[in-house]
């Protein structure tokens, strides 16, 4: 099956399967970080650790995306997707544990179940979507990322301070098992075309990276996705920290703010996968968005108690439009310079790179911060990458038709 002879209406119901799931997916991943101040209290332990836990989250996921394109082949991206949401589930419980060592854990099994749901997600879009339509279609699936993210500012928070921190992440454990239990279903028709005997080799980790780095359209898009990516998870992991702590506000309108920032990705995936469709091709509009994501960091570094929450609010939505909203239009350009039925397996190398950058930036945003005197300074040191890598993508644009 194409995206040629594929019903349109086809492409909209597995576009909302796939961003129920990854919403489901966000929120798992974002839970902890959101009630960061409380959940580390109740362990006694510092926020500084936040960074190293986030690292944890993506070591896992690095190592699942690459295993994702065999999984995928072999038991059908629809289970792929449901085993995902059942590993964030059992790492959500996981971190419940009296243990720094046990939330370390879970936030492994948290990123081995975030990790497999983007390459398979684009293994049913790309077989479903018109290719004049993908950017837009990919990017209206990314919303389910800060929908997730919004979903953990506005429940997560409220709840922790009602009930504490763990009632807040057991509710987000059993949301995930309920998707992973209303997607069941959909398995018949979207899992068809899955080999059972396909083997699944440990060799053949490394095969989805080597299809990436071998390529330079795809090289260069995935060292770029490094640093977004890092400033993605130095917005969404830090952000409710940085506002409560050094900023005084209270952990709910933090909350608040953050669920603010994930709606500003949610409408700039769209615009971006629109302007990327339309107007500029996906290096030019990355390149544009990186002005935008830099020069929102550095405001962001720049805020203080003197700062109306209005316009707050206003200028985190306008980061969170950057931070959050590229992740459609860079995902579409790779399932687009993929090897034809390889959409899958070259997303699945091309997001190890780009959780990789979530593994090292965010915890060095934190340790840094701690050196130079705050959150603030780091929001601000962090805009000098990613100018760097705007510049990149728009001198290797190519001509656009």
């Amino acid at each position: 099956m194409n995206a040629a002879t594929t019903p349109a209406g086809n492409t909209w119901q597995v576009l909302t399967v796939t961003m129920a799931i990854q919403a489901m997916v966000a929120m798992a991943s974002l839970t902890i970080p959101a009630v960061a101040p409380a959940f580390a209290g109740r362990l006694g332990a510092s926020v500084s650790l936040l960074g190293f836990y986030v690292a944890l989250v993506y070591v896992g996921a690095i190592l699942s995306s690459l295993m994702s394109g065999q999984a995928v082949r072999r038991y059908g991206a629809i289970r792929v997707s449901q085993a995902g949401l059942l590993f964030c589930t059992l790492g959500l419980l996981a971190a419940l544990l009296p243990s720094l060592w046990a939330v370390g854990v879970g936030a492994v099994l948290i990123g081995m179940g975030y990790g497999p749901i983007t390459p398979a997600s684009s293994h049913l879009l790309i077989a479903s979507t018109p290719p004049h339509r993908a950017s837009l279609v990919f990017s209206i699936k990314q919303t389910g990322v800060p929908l997730g993210g919004m979903l953990a500012g506005v429940v997560a928070p409220p709840l922790t301070q009602q009930a504490g921190p763990a009632a807040a992440i057991l509710v987000v454990a059993a949301l995930c098992l309920v998707c992973a239990l209303v997607s069941q279903p959909m398995r018949s028709g979207h899992d068809a075309d899955r080999v059972p005997a396909a083997p699944l080799r440990v060799g053949g980790l490394l095969g989805p990276l080597k299809l990436v780095l071998s390529q330079h359209n795809l090289r260069r898009l995935a060292s770029a996705s490094f640093f977004f990516a890092g400033a993605q998870l130095c917005l969404a992991g830090y952000l409710v920290t940085y506002l409560h702590i050094e900023l005084g506000y209270s952990l709910v309108t933090a909350g608040i703010a953050l669920s603010v920032a994930q709606l500003g990705g949610v409408l700039g995936r769209i615009i971006w996968g629109y302007i990327s469709d339309r107007y500029l091709g996906a290096s030019r509009t990355l390149a544009a968005l990186s002005l935008v994501l830099a020069a929102t960091s550095i405001a962001t570094g720049l805020l203080n108690e003197q700062v109306p929450l209005a316009l707050t609010l206003i200028l985190v939505t306008l980061f969170g439009a950057s931070a959050t909203g590229w992740n459609g239009v860079y995902l579409a350009a790779v399932a687009r310079l993929a090897p034809s039925g390889m959409a899958g397996t070259a997303t699945g190398g091309a997001l190890s790179i780009t959780f990789f950058g979530v593994v090292v930036v965010p915890a060095v945003f934190g340790l840094l911060s701690d050196a130079v005197g705050g959150f603030g300074v780091g929001y601000m040191l962090i805009a000098i990458p990613i100018l760097i890598c705007g510049g990149a993508l728009l001198r290797s644009a190519p001509p656009r038709a």
